[in-house]
């Protein structure tokens, strides 16, 4: 773990993987079986789980548990005090852990503050979750979700600006902060000149 910041305070168990760059704060607890990329930051008070999988560049801020069975893709921001879950019907008196559901978090998402998703969902690339919300279905790319449960209320560019598009039909409109277009068909939003 070269070129890794790990303050006095936090644990790291043996076998855990932390890329080059990636900094861990104040009483963060990364367990073994944790993949973590490089330039990633744990704020204070994370925890992160045995089977999960973080990619590059995200930042994990105070206060945010990811538990087993969720994947964050690269680039994803998860905000102080948000919450993941990986039981649906979790109870004390029953044991679960072989009933965990996968939750992916798609490239360049934003989980807002406080928000909560509900696991086996899927968060779509440069989806915007509102502090907040709570997520208990799929979020499509894009996406600017809002309100308990969360809603799809508009749309939003890389960049992390509100696009000028309809919730339904198709458009077209300009990332106001970057110039960059994108477009609306079918329900899904693109960046023109995207392939994938």
């Amino acid at each position: 773990m070269s070129d890794v910041f790990i303050h006095d305070s936090a644990i790291v168990d043996d076998g855990a993987a932390i890329g080059a760059g990636s900094r861990v704060w104040h009483f963060v607890h990364v367990c073994s079986g944790a993949r973590i990329g490089e330039g990633v930051s744990l704020g204070q008070n994370v925890f992160i789980g045995n089977k999960v999988v973080i990619g590059d560049t995200c930042k994990i801020q105070n206060n945010v548990s990811v538990y087993d069975n969720v994947t964050l893709e690269d680039g994803v921001f998860c905000g102080p005090s948000m919450v993941f879950t990986n039981v649906h019907n979790p109870r004390a008196l029953v044991e679960r852990k072989d009933e965990f559901r996968d939750t992916l978090v798609r490239c360049g998402a934003t989980l807002g503050a406080n928000c909560t998703v509900v696991c086996g969902v899927t968060i779509g690339r440069f989806a915007f979750v509102a502090a907040g919300a709570v997520i208990t279905r799929d979020v499509p790319d894009y996406a600017l979700m809002a309100g308990v449960p969360a809603r799809h209320i508009g749309w939003m560019s890389e960049h992390g600006e509100r696009l000028d598009l309809p919730t339904g039909g198709d458009g077209d409109a300009v990332c106001m902060a970057t110039g960059a277009r994108y477009e609306l068909r079918g329900g899904m939003v693109s960046r023109a000149g995207d392939t994938d």
